[in-house]
């Protein structure tokens, strides 16, 4: 699998939260020939099994999140659109940024910003709020009010391109390079015998409340799960309490009460006896914007596991990932799914 360009098509698909079905039907198609059988679900998950044929064989989830942050469109003014935010969308990043409003075809957009030549000085070093923020499509009112309704999604226009040593760069590598990197432990697993049934799913929905997760591993009822999501990764102005993991040194492994102890430690020494590269995060207080909060309490409770890729500049227009850290992920899955014995 060529991961950079596998990354590449999926980020650059447009799939805010609660309207990914452009995403979801291309990774249902990418996820079939691994799966014994794939399905949409009514929330737009995509669930695929790879059946052990084993007797009442345990159930191992391996979960990633493809939606991503957006807007969508609450009013027409002159012309210009009002919109609130799908997700953590982020006011002081977001000035001046090409966005699309998803229409048929598309249609694209400029959030307005007022140049610096005209502010007040005392306006300069302000935080922008969503609701002072609008949106130029170039339209006069009576077309763009016919061509645009309230309710309309959108996302970023941004591409994914490669950079420094083995990187990538762009918008919605939260959380698709999450799914890159189960797809590329789909491929290290191929023709090896498992001692359970490993089911994929590519959850919608994470940025708004973790809903997708919810109702997806409901239906499968899994023993284990493994969500792979994102963490922030150490930039020069991040105090250590805020990034302690650094981008290219391999998975980070979570630790904490969102995570079974015996599962994590187990993945642990996986990685140590593997000499896959790794680093350790601790969540101390849960991981409430993660899937692993709402799978690990589902039905009578999973035994779940948190590993995170490392990332800088998360929820803006030029997220940073490495491919390195989606390889030691996708190893470290590949050995887990191994190592589970019913």
């Amino acid at each position: 699998m060529k991961t950079f360009e596998v990354l590449k098509e999926l980020c650059e698909l447009a799939g805010p939260a609660g309207f990914e079905e452009r995403v979801s039907a291309r990774v249902k198609t990418i996820l079939d020939p691994y799966m014994d059988e794939t399905w949409i679900d009514v929330l737009g998950n995509v669930i695929g099994v790879w059946r052990c044929g084993k007797k009442n064989a345990r159930k191992l989830l391996f979960d990633a999140h493809i939606d991503e942050i957006g807007f969508i469109v609450t009013g027409i003014e002159e012309g210009f659109l009002r919109f609130s935010k799908l997700g953590g969308f982020d006011a002081r990043v977001i000035p001046a940024t090409g966005v699309l409003v998803l229409t048929e075809p598309p249609i694209y957009g400029v959030i307005s910003v007022l140049p610096p030549h005209i502010l007040k000085k005392e306006d300069t070093e302000k935080n922008f709020k969503i609701e002072d923020l609008i949106i130029d499509i170039g339209m006069l009112h009576d077309e763009a009010t016919r061509l645009v309704t309230p309710g309309t999604p959108g996302v970023v226009a941004s591409g994914v391109r490669a950079m420094g040593e083995n990187l990538v760069c762009g918008k919605a590598i939260d959380d698709r390079a999450g799914f890159v990197a189960i797809l590329q432990a789909l491929e290290l697993l191929k023709g090896i015998e498992l001692d359970v049934d490993l089911y994929v799913m590519a959850s919608v929905q994470e940025e708004v409340g973790v809903r997708g997760a919810t109702t997806g591993a409901y239906a499968i009822a899994p023993d284990y799960c493994v969500v792979i999501d994102v963490g922030h990764a150490k930039t020069p102005d991040a105090k250590p309490s805020e990034a302690n993991t650094v981008l290219g040194n391999g998975v980070i492994i979570t630790r904490g009460p969102n995570m079974n102890p015996a599962l994590t430690e187990k993945m642990v020494n996986l990685a140590k006896d593997s000499e896959i590269k790794y680093q350790i995060n601790v969540a101390p207080s849960g991981t409430s914007g993660t899937n692993a909060r709402a799978i690990q309490i589902s039905r009578e409770g999973v035994a779940t596991a948190l590993l995170e890729l490392p990332m800088r500049y998360m929820h803006t227009v030029n997220e940073i990932a490495s491919l390195d850290d989606i390889e030691s992920t996708a190893k470290l899955l590949c050995e887990t799914a191994k190592a589970i014995i019913v």
